[in-house]
């Protein structure tokens, strides 16, 4: 009786738990404002963390080189020589004996934020994340010239994935969930909630419409108001200088933009090169990091500066006035250490990289631009946040969240301008010429086939085996085009096609066979030396995009679907028409589904029912 009594409140607790869980996944998934009240407290909580994790880099970045209070380890002040021997080195192996352990127990790639909103409709494992949260922490700590900012951004996001799993929100709304998430990161790692927000909309999102306005501008601004209560945030630079520029001016930071341009290219080439050649050295893919730890001892040995990712070195060079020759050898060098860290295996991203590039690009652009006409010396500080605006918009693919977050630091609206017009020109050329951002150029090193976070995702559900006809007309290869056609008059299939066994061989047109102009062959020719397009098929795991492609190349209106490459055994068949039918209707199908989704600076008449 007694054990009766004591599971009753038991049961009846977790049937109200499920109750208030059901209550509250409704609610979320039928009210806009619920959604943006939960991405204002997740965002609160995502700002609180990164702040701590900001914190506690800085905090290992002192004890672990050394340095004097108040110094950051990118300007290389006080950095202590005999730790920079060893210190990269041990992180590096840390790093791929810890990649070798877990990959033991989970083989899986870590989907990051832009492609789990392109490929994945927004979901994403949090033990994924973790596992890349701690690898930047320790890729960072011990020096690796990688930014934290993946790290922020991957956490954030997956804290609002798995928010937006437990409210089993919609597709478009878990993908604007797990934009949020990245927007309270990068937001709270540089306390400039507009430039969190767009970084959002431009990278992880994709577009800018009014029902993501809302839940994305709740968590960045929840996210940095967090982050001020707890602490005083040092902004990433700060220029007292009020700008005044005559037009003339502009056309400089148009050049400038156009040379960054090229330097962004080289940069996302150069980690390219250094993966590739890592390859190439006779060593297991563990000791990769550690040898990439190794030759970023031999840089810092010289040149301390390439240490860490860059944060705090910018502030440092618009204080301090450096000669030309020692701002190109810290270009230089810091350009071979980020390509060497991320390319060897080190974890983490170029965000701050770039920065600290593009200021350093536009500080050596002033001084050679100096050495002409002196008087552009006064711009100098000008030149290089256009330069780091330029650089870093151009590799990492987010325009406007440069624009931001130079107007957030500065307040100064010429400035503001200035770096626009550098920043358009360098990520319109590299857009239109080398055609990726780092992270994509990334995907397209995996071999996936992302270009922005737009959701394609869906495609790989439409697939060929599930679009195509299970009853093709096959006939042997041996019969005669007589025999063929007395079997298929006119008004029965269009197309047959040939095995010899059970192989592909080819197909052939039934209108074709029934001309008068075959009369004198029928006995003579048989299907198999008459069937043509023996390479034109389709594959069951193809998708719907991949079979248009197919039938555009091939010029067919039917294809036959093989089992595979080897066999080639003919399973089925599709049709042009159906395949372009069933494509439309899912596209119309998803476009009413987000039908909420309306572009940011769309204009629709009054009683229209499309976007």
């Amino acid at each position: 009786m007694s054990s009766q009594s004591s599971a009753f409140p038991r049961h009846l607790g977790e049937r109200l738990t499920r109750i208030w869980a059901a209550t509250v996944q409704r609610e979320a998934r039928s009210s806009e404002l619920s959604q943006v009240f939960f991405c204002a407290a997740a965002g609160s909580a995502v700002g609180a963390l990164v702040s701590g994790l900001h914190r506690g880099i800085e905090w290992l970045h002192t004890v672990a080189f050394d340095l004097p209070e108040g110094a950051a380890l990118s300007t290389g002040i006080g950095v202590s020589v005999p730790r920079i021997l060893f210190l990269p080195l041990i992180g590096g192996l840390l790093i791929g004996l810890g990649a070798l352990i877990v990959r033991r127990f989970r083989s899986s790639d870590i989907a990051d934020p832009i492609e789990a909103n392109a490929l994945h409709g927004g979901r994403m494992s949090m033990i994924d994340s973790l596992r890349l949260v701690i690898a930047t922490i320790v890729s960072n700590a011990v020096g690796a010239s990688v930014g934290m900012e993946a790290g922020y951004s991957q956490f954030g996001s997956s804290v609002f994935a798995s928010l937006g799993q437990w409210l089993k929100l919609r597709r478009a709304d878990q993908r604007t969930f797990v934009a949020s998430g990245a927007a309270a990161a990068i937001a709270a790692a540089f306390n400039a909630p507009l430039a969190g927000a767009f970084y959002a909309y431009e990278l992880i999102l994709g577009n800018y419409s009014v029902r993501a306005l809302a839940p994305i501008a709740a968590a960045s601004l929840a996210s940095v108001m967090t982050e001020r209560a707890l602490i005083d945030p040092v902004p990433l630079f700060a220029v007292s200088q009020a700008f005044h520029f005559k037009q003339s001016v502009y056309l400089l930071f148009a050049l400038l933009g156009l040379l960054s341009a090229g330097f962004s290219v080289l940069a996302m080439q150069a980690v390219a090169w250094a993966e590739r050649y890592m390859r190439l050295l006779p060593l297991p893919q563990w000791l990769r990091p550690g040898m990439g730890g190794l030759l970023l001892t031999v840089i810092a040995l010289y040149v301390p500066q390439v240490l860490g990712s860059g944060h705090g070195a910018i502030q440092f060079h618009f204080d301090n006035n450096w000669t030309l020759t020692a701002l190109i050898v810290v270009l230089i060098a810091k350009l071979l250490a980020s390509a060497l860290s991320i390319g060897s295996g080190f974890r983490g991203g170029m965000f701050s990289s770039s920065l600290l590039l593009g200021c350093l690009f536009g500080a050596v652009f002033a001084d050679v631009a100096a050495m002409i006409l002196p008087r552009l010396g006064e711009q100098h500080a000008a030149l290089m946040m256009v330069g780091m605006g330029s650089v870093a918009a151009a590799v990492i693919g987010a325009p406007l969240t440069m624009v931001f977050l130079v107007l957030e630091g500065t307040g100064d609206f010429p400035m503001t301008v200035g770096v626009m017009t550098g920043v358009v020109i360098a990520s319109t050329i590299v857009r239109l010429t080398f055609g990726y951002s780092f992270s994509t150029w990334r995907f397209h090193q995996r071999g996936l086939g992302i270009r922005s976070p737009h959701d394609i995702g869906w495609l790989a559900d439409l697939t060929v085996a599930k679009l195509m006809r299970a009853d093709p007309k096959i006939v042997p290869a041996n019969i005669t085009l007589g025999s063929l056609r007395s079997q298929f008059p006119l008004g029965g299939p269009k197309r047959v096609f040939v095995v010899r066994g059970t192989s592909y061989v080819g197909a052939i047109d039934i209108m074709a066979l029934h001309d008068k102009k075959n009369d004198a062959r029928l006995d003579s020719v048989t299907a198999g030396e008459a069937a043509r397009d023996g390479d034109a098929f389709l594959l069951p795991g193809q998708n719907v995009r991949v079979a248009l492609s197919r039938f555009e190349e091939s010029l067919s209106e039917s294809l036959p679907v093989l089992a595979s490459i080897a066999s080639r055994e003919v399973v089925g068949y599709m049709t042009e028409a159906y395949a372009l039918r069933r494509y439309s209707q899912e596209l119309e199908r998803r476009r009413n589904a987000d039908l909420g989704q309306r572009d940011l600076f769309s204009i629709s008449e009054p009683g229209a029912t499309g976007p």
